[in-house]
């Protein structure tokens, strides 16, 4: 009978969840998911100086708004360094480790002699059979691994395919250092072990430590999980992903204004494909995820397809969950005027989304386009909306203005009709009234219908705002 399926997330709490660790934690979840296992997360925090509270911290934020839940309390790394020495003394035990006594001068003379000689500054082995007896007083002895001699060692990897090592390639690298703590080599694959890890999905810049990791499976005589090492993520002109491409903090797309369901769509693209389709959900993604269709080419990531796939969720979300997306983003990046506009403005601003939606490719241009609802007299006109603004179209404002002020009815068809005629009675077509209209309620040339942005404001903010550019036609007129 197979084992369930166990795969598990292990992010270092050195700084934010990377966009590229966050796919690695995606597809771990969705493999686990689909097979109704389980995905565990550990922290692999052995690196006391570098590891943060804050960081693990920022773990727990970036995989819970992503909604890649975990199973079972999270397991931090650290405080399993006993059982790591207690495997290590076992390998001692089993003879498949030694303990080693160079000194740090001696391990430098030796790969400053391997470099001459034209080889890998590699340990060369030299306690592998040594008697402990030679040990020299008072140093305190690492313990290797014994790793093989000959043969190889073979991975074979649901991704790169069958992979293989030379064993004369490798050395007896250490897995438990003089004063007792693990190396990261060994650690891993006693936690791997004792989690009951069948699956192991990670870049495949760890391909080379599976076959270090195997060597210490092969010494205890335990099962080695399967593995999937997938390519990196590259930026758009291939080079390896930097800050300047979007390696960032899954926070920090959060605060850009993508939504989540966009970035679990857009990252499972970036090295997983269903065909041709590119918009799926979450439940979608679950039902058709299969190991065999991640891509052995790296991904390139796009800000201008994220762009795209975040555009398509807006549009199809639930004005009232964007809403709530939008407070919490105001507030979260700093933006207080707009936080206050959005609260004291509820019900209105819930009216107009399914107007703002279509036109927005991130909840930041939602908010940019619910300004117009809150906005101070005298608003702030952009520099593209000031050019709709000439003496000319300032001085339809004011006329139409007062043909406004007498509308017996503030609904979007009596104010269409009214416009229509007062354009057709000026001898222009009506994007010649609407544009000037709409730059001057709502600073922008981009906006909602500029009668359903009159409806929504009211007549008495209408006809105020348009006062307040009527004013400057009659001073340009002294």
């Amino acid at each position: 009978m197979a084992r369930p399926v166990v795969t598990r997330f292990a992010p270092s709490p050195t700084g934010y969840l990377h966009i590229g660790s966050a796919r690695t934690a995606l597809f771990s979840w969705a493999f686990a998911r689909h097979h109704k296992g389980k995905m565990l997360l550990r922290i692999e925090d052995t690196d006391r100086e570098r590891s943060t509270d804050a960081a693990v911290q920022a773990i727990f934020d970036g995989l819970s708004w992503l909604g890649l839940n975990w199973d079972d309390e999270p397991i931090m790394q650290f405080g399993r360094a006993e059982r790591h020495a207690e495997v290590a003394r076992e390998l001692l035990a089993r003879g498949q480790a030694y303990y080693c006594y160079c000194s740090p001068e001696e391990l430098a003379q030796m790969r400053e002699e391997a470099r001459a000689a034209g080889r890998p500054p590699r340990y060369d082995g030299r306690w592998r059979d040594r008697d402990p007896a030679d040990a020299p007083a008072g140093v305190a002895p690492v313990i290797r691994i014994k790793a093989p001699q000959d043969g190889e060692i073979v991975v074979d990897d649901h991704v790169q395919g069958k992979v293989v090592f030379k064993a004369e390639n490798l050395d007896d690298f250490i897995i438990l250092r003089s004063d007792g703590t693990p190396t990261y080599m060994h650690a891993v694959v006693v936690d791997d072990h004792d989690m009951n890890v069948t699956h192991i999905i990670r870049g495949d810049d760890h391909l080379t430590n599976a076959a270090r990791q195997i060597v210490v499976y092969n010494g205890m005589g335990w099962e080695v999980p399967e593995m999937a090492h997938i390519p990196l993520i590259h930026g758009p002109d291939g080079a390896k992903l930097s800050k300047r491409h979007g390696a960032l903090g899954v926070g920090a797309y959060r605060q850009m204004g993508y939504l989540p369901e966009a970035m679990i769509n857009y990252l499972a693209r970036l090295g997983w494909s269903r065909g041709d389709t590119e918009i799926f959900s979450v439940e979608q993604l679950v039902e058709w995820f299969s190991l065999d269709d991640l891509n052995k080419g790296a991904a390139r990531f796009d800000f201008v397809k994220l762009e795209s796939v975040n555009g398509h969720y807006i549009r199809e979300a639930q004005p009232q969950r964007l809403y709530d997306v939008m407070a919490a983003t105001a507030s979260e990046v700093g933006r207080t005027a707009d936080a206050e506009g959005l609260e004291n403005n509820r019900e209105t601003v819930l009216a107009a989304l399914p107007e703002l939606q279509p036109r927005a490719k991130t909840v930041l241009e939602l908010i940019d386009l619910a300004q117009f609802i809150y906005a101070t007299r005298p608003i702030t006109v952009d520099a593209s909306a000031t050019a709709q603004l000439n003496p000319a179209a300032r001085g339809y404002i004011g006329e139409f203005a007062e043909i406004l002020l007498e509308l017996s009815e503030w609904t979007v068809p009596a104010i269409d009709a009214a416009a229509r005629v007062f354009a057709e009675q000026k001898g222009v077509k009506l994007g010649k009234i609407a544009q000037p209209l709409r730059a001057a309620l709502t600073g922008r040339t981009v906006s909602p219908g500029i009668f359903e942005v009159m409806v929504l404001i009211g007549k008495e903010e209408t006809l105020a705002r348009l006062a307040d550019q009527a004013s400057v036609t009659a001073r340009l007129s002294d």
